[in-house]
Order: C-alpha cells, then sequence, then structure tokens
C-alpha cells in the first residue's frame, strides 16, 4: 500500500483555555474538576438567576436533568449541546454550557473538592468527637481480645 492511498487520520483537538468543545466526555471531564462556583443562568441572554454553589455531581444521563438548588449543582451534560471555554475580564476561566438560547455560565471560586482534601474545615469539636469513637472502637477489640 503506498503512502497516497492511506486515509490520512485528523488529531484530535488541543483547546487551550479559549473554545469550544463539544465531546461529551471531554465536557465531563473539564466540569468534574469544579467545586464551588459562581453561575448565571440565562435565557435568551436575559439572566434568570446567579449565585454559589458546589459543584456534587457531573454525569452523562439522557433521562436526568440538570438541577442546580440548595447550593448545589447536579450537572447533566446531556442537557447542553456544546461547552464554550472562554476568560472572563479578570482572566478567569469561564465555563459556558450551551443549549439553543439557554446558558449556564460557571466560573470557579475554589478548585479543590472537599473530599479531596484541601478545602475542608473540619472543627475542634468534630475531631474530638471522631476521636472519641476511634479510641473507644480500639478499647473494645483490646476488651474483647483480652476475655478470649
Amino acid at each position: 500500500m503506498n503512502q497516497h492511498s492511506r486515509p490520512q487520520q485528523i488529531p484530535a483537538p488541543c483547546i487551550v483555555d479559549i473554545g469550544t468543545v463539544v465531546n461529551k466526555d471531554d465536557i465531563k471531564r473539564l466540569l468534574n474538576d469544579l467545586c464551588r462556583v459562581y453561575y448565571i443562568h440565562t435565557l435568551d441572554d436575559k439572566v434568570q438567576s446567579e449565585g454559589q454553589g458546589c459543584v456534587i455531581e457531573v454525569f452523562n444521563d439522557p433521562k436526568q436533568s440538570t438541577l442546580v438548588a440548595n447550593n448545589n449543582l447536579y450537572i447533566n451534560i446531556q442537557s447542553f449541546d456544546f461547552l464554550q471555554l472562554s476568560k472572563s475580564e479578570q482572566d478567569q476561566a469561564c465555563f459556558n454550557l450551551v443549549q439553543d438560547n439557554r446558558q449556564l455560565r460557571l466560573i470557579p471560586i475554589s478548585r479543590t473538592h472537599p473530599e479531596r482534601g484541601l478545602d475542608k474545615t473540619i472543627d475542634t469539636a468534630t475531631i474530638e468527637a471522631m476521636m472519641t469513637e476511634v479510641l473507644s472502637a480500639h478499647l473494645d477489640v483490646q476488651f474483647d481480645d483480652d476475655e478470649f
């Protein structure tokens, strides 16, 4: 087979800071890194609602809705046609989820998820209660071992 008869393979896109993302897996990968965000929901370029919230879940299911309630965001990437990456006037990353005349703009406030460890604060009373439970369980195990 000569070089001219091979089909040319198009390289995968490379998007850096600004661009349009249409692949659902790529959109999910980008949004999975978000935690606390400022969101702006617009319809026909008119702001419908805005606020702050935590991205709890990003999923891909044609039977479920995207939900924004109680300062939490559950984002179904099937609710949107594409994601437009851009920068704000303050040079912050903006994630614009677009579906027809609807847009959900997400601007990150913090970059780490609490369960990933860096952003969570636990008060002293909670730590003490956890330690008490651990020590109590440890003593129970020792007591049970001594009885046998």
